[in-house]
């Protein structure tokens, strides 16, 4: 297992706009990244009402992680995908790799079919992403010059 990298505005904006084309393509109403620990690496669209990401984050990853357990338990290595149904909505989570974890929530204006089909491109965005991040070795600065004399500009009225 890889630590998370520390992500760049580059690669989160980068993530946003798969996550943004997936939700139009998919019919989706939210969708997020997240690595197998709970943490929120990225997230678009409208969750429903009531609801906490970060709760679902953490919910999703240690039902992700008991799917895995179970996976072990009758032969498999790992299951790649769960899905779980209620009455209005719909979360379907699928793995990107050993460290990230791509959930999405639906309802009935779209298909699991639908959902799936498009996660797996979305999944490959996400996966070229990450390995970019993580093979990084120059640290990118998180603000640029523009950002802090921006900054400057603000607070010095």
């Amino acid at each position: 297992m890889h630590t998370t990298p520390i992500m760049t505005i580059h690669a989160v904006n980068q993530l946003v706009e798969a996550l943004e084309d997936y939700l139009d393509k998919s019919e989706a109403n939210f969708s997020m990244v997240i690595d197998r620990g709970g943490s929120i690496l990225c997230q678009h669209g409208t969750i429903p009402k009531n609801s906490d990401p970060v709760i679902v984050a953490a919910l999703a990853a240690g039902s992700f992680a008991a799917t895995k357990e179970l996976a072990h338990r009758i032969g498999e290595s790992e299951f790649s995908a769960l899905h779980q149904e209620g009455k209005t909505s719909q979360i379907f989570t699928c793995g990107v790799d050993d460290d990230t974890v791509l959930v999405t929530v639906f309802g009935p204006q779209t298909t699991l079919g639908l959902v799936r089909f498009y996660s797996a491109r979305t999944i490959k965005q996400i996966l070229e992403v990450m390995q970019e991040s993580r093979s990084s070795n120059e640290v990118m600065p998180l603000f640029t010059s523009q950002d802090v004399n921006a900054a400057k500009a603000i607070f010095s009225r």
